[in-house]
């Protein structure tokens, strides 16, 4: 496994109607780290009372969703009658397989006040064999997923396996997935045991390999 850094990605924002989503895989020459194959980055978007989120009913096929937010909350409906409020450090993770139907919405009662929505959006692929299973979506209260510190750095599960630990998150393939919070001057050991890592700044920044990096770039 090599240490060095092998491309650095500048996040490009897509707007989606009410409010604005920074895109950072796929890339031109860069379409996938592991298994992750799209990663976007929602917000922070303000809204005022009678304003919100309002993603309308859409087909996925063949992969994986996974949203996880940092502040707010997204009203989740999908065509298997799940209805399931997305709420800061869960994870909801939603198997399309061969097709699902869905929406994220403000709730009304959201909508009626001052709002502020900010997480992140990630797709995964599917292995083949199991590109045409049953669609599924499983919530994942945050309480559920392991916090941990390390090196005394503050971190938080997500999905995989790192460090010793792993998520409940059923996930198909070898994969780590970590929100990852720390003080200022602190050391930030990331775990080696997967081929290909990726880490994205939401705020603040780092020091990677003697370059300094601001928020938001990806590098992998």
């Amino acid at each position: 496994m090599s240490d060095s850094i092998e491309m650095i990605i500048d996040p490009r924002p897509t707007d989606l109607g009410d409010f604005e989503v920074r895109r950072v895989l796929p890339y031109r020459n860069k379409r996938t780290v592991g298994p992750f194959i799209f990663f976007d980055h929602m917000g922070p978007a303000h809204f005022p009372p009678g304003k919100g989120i309002a993603v309308r009913p859409h087909p996925h096929i063949g992969l994986a969703t996974v949203t996880y937010l940092f502040e707010g909350e997204i009203l989740h409906r999908d065509s298997l009658g799940v209805v399931q409020p997305i709420t800061p450090g869960a994870v909801n993770w939603m198997t399309a397989g061969k097709g699902i139907v869905h929406s994220e919405r403000s709730s009304d009662e959201n909508r009626a006040a001052d709002e502020t929505v900010h997480g992140i959006q990630a797709w995964v692929a599917l292995p083949k064999e199991h590109e045409q299973t049953e669609p599924a979506f499983k919530h994942y209260p945050s309480d559920q997923l392991p916090e941990f510190e390390q090196d005394g750095v503050h971190m938080k599960l997500i999905a995989g396996s790192a460090f010793g630990r792993e998520a409940q998150v059923e996930v198909l393939w070898p994969t780590v997935y970590l929100d990852i919070q720390a003080k200022a001057g602190a050391k930030i050991p990331l775990p080696d045991d997967h081929e290909e890592r990726a880490l994205y700044v939401v705020e603040g920044g780092v020091r990677l390999m003697a370059q300094k990096f601001q928020k938001p770039r990806w590098r992998c």
